[in-house]
């Protein structure tokens, strides 16, 4: 009897160790999530767009927004969103974003205001850290990336 109090022992501070791990985990996580530091995009190349923000990329099919994205991608995503914009499950996988105009609009909302849900930061707000030139660059790499689901 006592050999099977030792193994029911044994398992339960093996669970409560790996439970200890995962929530040390992930407070790490949400806690490195919230805590980013956008770097400098030099859009210097690119044409300036003013203080008006665009619905529409304007630098779709561009290739020097496209070197210019997906550096910035690099720098300032990639760490949630994974190398690639191949997401890791952190956040949502970047690739499966549909091209065109009609997702424009819903990707620089999210870039710009980020994304909040019960009281949560899944996101940061990107807008006055980022310039409009810089997002809709990454806007622009992340549609050379693009993958169908």
């Amino acid at each position: 009897m006592k050999t099977q109090t030792l193994k029911e022992t044994l398992f339960r501070r093996l669970a409560l160790g790996t439970a200890t791990i995962g929530v040390v985990a992930a407070a790490t996580f949400a806690h490195a999530h919230g805590d980013v530091t956008p770097q400098a995009v030099d859009t210097s190349s690119l044409t300036q767009l003013g203080a008006d923000w665009r619905i529409a990329n304007p630098y779709r099919d561009n290739a020097d927004a496209i070197r210019i994205g997906d550096s910035a991608f690099n720098q300032n995503c990639a760490r949630c969103h994974g190398l690639g914009a191949v997401s890791g499950g952190i956040a949502p996988d970047l690739r499966y974003l549909e091209r065109g105009d009609e997702m424009d609009e819903f990707f620089i909302g999210k870039v710009r205001n980020g994304v909040t849900r019960n009281g949560a930061v899944y996101m940061p707000p990107f807008e006055g850290m980022l310039t409009q030139e810089a997002m809709w660059a990454i806007r622009a790499w992340l549609e050379t990336v693009h993958e169908e689901q």
